[in-house]
């Protein structure tokens, strides 16, 4: 599998994208501490989990009082 630019339009993209400046992001020091921000990508996971859990019980909850309620319609029916 070769790499590099195998058309005439990606040719031109080549040459005319060589010679651009780009940040080194590797020197620049990030302004939010890492830690910090896996911790809180952590809590907000954790909270969508939960959410989603509290609505599957919800679910589970509402399907079962319905389905009894249906029943006992049926029942005195």
């Amino acid at each position: 599998m070769a790499v590099g630019a195998r058309d005439y339009i990606d040719k031109l993209l080549v040459k005319k994208y060589a010679d651009e400046k780009v940040d080194n992001h590797e020197a620049v020091e990030s302004m939010v501490d890492p830690k910090k921000m896996l911790e809180a990508m952590n809590d907000v996971a954790e909270v969508q989990k939960n959410m989603f859990l509290i609505s599957q019980r919800l679910y589970a909850t509402c399907y079962a009082i319905n389905a009894k309620a249906r029943y006992k319609t049926r029942e005195s029916a």
